[in-house]
């Protein structure tokens, strides 16, 4: 009788696993109307809902920023936005989309991020990522990146993959960063229950050429627009119960989504992507951190090596191109790639095939 019993809580193990595993296979990607998934945060009137209700416009003005959070806070998840930024000249302008639990873990949260920072007029949007563990925030894992398009003409999905072993990036679908577990980060990997951001606020201490230009309010209120907004995740009440059949099928199921397996294909592409338009990793900053190189960071895991990048981690590859100007022979350099095709792609054009 004991090894029957045995062999059917083996049976009926492998028969959940297998069940989450289809079931992955068709995880509902759709997005969810505002006020399903969100409430406001801060900025009154700055937050503005769409009459159907499933996007909102975000302002900056001289007043106040502006931002929203989920209604719950996830064990896992993958989380979607898609941001239309404000154009002209955004200098010290931060957008942020990201996962954090700084109001319940004040001194050591944890936290992963997307930040879109502005620019001067003529001078394209560049994209932050950067992960913290247990407040690990004197160990920033920053990089910066071009994008390979506009983000004013239209909105594009800035995605976030957060599984227990690996978090993973995307652009439109394409993986731009994965930051893989290993056992030496310790607690720097996040992994206590976050919530979903959306902020915009004024970064002028730092987010444009090291805070060398400021916002100007002269040309607000400046607009980000957030849509297409996916919330898939375990939540956090249920992420605790311990041992609960529901919690193990949703954290197989989120391991198993084909937005957290990174197949060749999509690491291909990620690596044709870093190789065009990464300008700073803290992978390979060997200045800011006396030598010191994160374990996480793999030497050739994208295929640039250190002779890529200066001491202090600025690419010596990618080259900071002009927006709507600079002349012929200069626009031509910056749209060579080093493998003789185009390094700037048409929006929407990002694939991982």
């Amino acid at each position: 009788m004991a090894n029957a019993a045995l062999v059917a809580l083996v049976v009926g193990s492998w028969a959940a696993l297998l069940a989450a595993v289809v079931a992955a296979a068709a995880l509902d990607m759709s997005p969810v109307p505002f006020l399903a998934g969100y409430v406001p945060l801060f900025g009154g009137d700055n937050l503005v809902q769409s009459p159907d209700g499933r996007s909102v416009r975000l302002k900056l003005d001289s007043r106040t920023g502006s931002g929203f959070v989920s209604k719950s806070a996830y064990h896992h998840g993958y989380f979607s936005a898609s941001i239309k930024l404000p154009d002209g000249y955004t200098a010290g302008v931060v957008v942020a989309f990201y996962l954090s639990n700084g109001d319940e873990f004040p001194r050591n949260h944890d936290e992963v991020d997307f930040e879109l920072l502005g620019n001067r007029r003529g001078q394209p949007w560049r994209v932050q990522t950067n992960i913290y563990g247990n407040g690990s925030t004197s160990r920033g894992r920053e990089e910066r990146y071009l994008l390979p398009f506009d983000p004013t003409l239209r909105p594009h999905a800035y995605a976030v993959a957060w599984t227990p072993t690996a978090i993973i990036f995307y652009v439109d679908g394409t993986p731009i960063r994965e930051v893989v577990r290993v056992p030496a980060m310790g607690g720097d990997f996040p992994a206590k229950p976050m919530s979903v951001y959306a902020t915009i606020w004024d970064g002028s201490a730092w987010a444009t050429d090291g805070g060398r230009y400021k916002v100007d309010y002269a040309y607000a209120p400046f607009a980000a627009d957030f849509s297409g907004l996916v919330l898939r995740g375990c939540p956090a009440a249920a992420a605790g119960g311990g041992g609960d059949d529901g919690d193990a099928r949703c954290e197989v199921g989120l391991m198993t989504a084909e937005r957290a397996v990174m197949t060749p294909a999509k690491r291909a592409a990620m690596r044709r992507f870093r190789r065009r338009h990464l300008t700073y990793t803290a992978c390979r900053d060997r200045v800011r951190y006396n030598g010191t190189v994160f374990p996480e960071c793999d030497a050739d895991g994208d295929g640039l090596g250190r002779d890529d990048f200066h001491a202090w981690g600025e690419s010596k590859r990618v080259v900071m191109p002009r927006r709507g100007g600079g002349g012929r022979q200069q626009r031509q350099r910056a749209d060579r790639a080093v493998d003789g095709r185009p390094s700037t792609w048409p929006a929407g054009a990002l694939r991982a095939d």
